[in-house]
């Protein structure tokens, strides 16, 4: 397998694009990519596209296709996956795996969502598609409910506070100030987290990401195209997709995913690192609760411990395992389909030394991006060129 670089990205900004179809949004997102690479879009060999919910929210289906088609690419391979809230990051794997097995030299990975424009009925009914419908979804428990329960058991576990886990949003909310890509960045007081709107008891709405439109795209090329790409390039160390169970009951403890430790486990292999090793972690935090849950499970800080490490500013951007320095899905925003390009997009930018809210000498980076029920996860390693 070929060594893999990332040789271009482009965003759209996260939140509300009522005017734009949701083909535009890939297609701004995927031509900044390919133009900032300075790779001719004729090298292209295959397009991989995330999206997870365009059928049932827009009516819209073939996205590869007809982003190939507004990006004048050549008549390409041009596939759309569907991981849940993984979409984007089982894209990206796949445009990596494309370029690594020699399959072509140059591939592209968009991710994508419309979501703001659907009422929050039709958004919750389209995002349960991503449980096991005959045996959780027609219990009518959602994603809310699911991490509510995750929660209690945490705070019985480990004696978490509501004081602890507002400090997941406090930062993340305050850190997407920060990021002009993200759609609600705040400065929140500790009082003002813990008395918002009750949404699934104890989830209140600040500990819950916005539904959102936007895009993300990146471009991957092999070791002998570098000479050839603009910005500094960032090689990409691991890629790995993993499995977990398709239903809620399946999992022994609602306090693991056992897609992501296996993920991270592959990821840290392949890559040949440990997690001390890692300099800030870009990961899926759709809930407060799930931010504490997946830095346990990705090992960036001990069991029981991830809602102590946030009270006490560890997992700050000056802190010594920063997480989140874009704001992640709680102040970014998740357009599902898009936000494992995003977690890239963001990652790319800290190692190039060029993003907003910098990780002072980040070096490798990790994105990991968590799927439905945990049933997909994507899981990445990056790092600078030089480091």
């Amino acid at each position: 397998m070929r060594p893999v670089f990332i040789a271009g990205i482009g965003s759209t900004a996260f939140g509300r694009h009522p005017d734009t179809a949701i083909e535009t949004l890939a297609v701004r997102a995927a031509d900044a990519a390919i133009r900032e690479s300075g790779i001719d879009r004729d090298e292209i060999g295959a397009l991989y596209l995330g999206n997870f919910v365009a059928g049932p929210l827009i009516g819209q289906e073939v996205l590869a296709g007809l982003v190939a088609d507004g990006l004048g690419l050549p008549q390409i391979p041009c596939t759309k996956v569907e991981g849940a809230c993984a979409s984007g990051g089982i894209a990206f794997r796949h445009a990596c795996l494309a370029v690594a097995s020699g399959l072509c030299d140059v591939a592209l990975a968009v991710g994508v969502e419309k979501m703001t424009h659907a009422d929050t009925a039709s958004i919750t009914s389209a995002l349960t598609c991503a449980m096991d419908f005959r045996s959780d979804g027609i219990s009518g428990l959602t994603f809310p409910g699911l991490f509510g329960l995750a929660w209690r058991i945490y705070e019985e576990r480990n004696g978490a506070t509501r004081d602890q886990v507002s400090a997941v949003v406090r930062k993340n909310k305050g850190n997407g100030l920060r990021n002009p890509l993200a759609q609600m960045g705040a400065d929140l007081s500790t009082e003002e987290v813990g008395s918002a709107r009750l949404i699934c008891d104890p989830l209140r709405l600040y500990d819950c990401c916005p539904a959102s439109d936007g895009a993300a795209a990146v471009l991957v090329v092999a070791a002998d195209r570098l000479p050839r790409v603009t910005p500094q390039p960032v090689e990409v160390l691991a890629s790995v997709q993993s499995r977990g169970s398709a239903r809620i009951a399946g999992h022994p403890d609602l306090l693991t995913f056992e897609a992501t430790v296996a993920a991270a486990a592959a990821a840290y292999r392949q890559a040949g690192i440990t997690p001390a090793e890692v300099s800030f972690v870009e990961l899926h935090d759709c809930f407060s609760i799930a931010e504490i849950i997946d830095s346990e499970d990705l090992g960036i800080v001990p069991r029981g411990r991830g809602a102590a490490y946030a009270a006490e500013g560890r997992t700050a951007v000056d802190g010594d395992r920063p997480i989140n320095a874009s704001g992640g899905l709680l102040a970014k925003g998740h357009p599902v389909g898009a936000t494992g390009l995003g977690q890239i997009y963001e990652s790319v930018l800290q190692l190039r030394g060029a993003h907003p809210n910098p990780v002072e000498g980040a070096r490798i980076g990790l994105t990991h991006n968590l799927g439905g029920t945990g049933i997909a996860c994507t899981v990445n390693i990056l790092r600078g060129v030089g480091a």
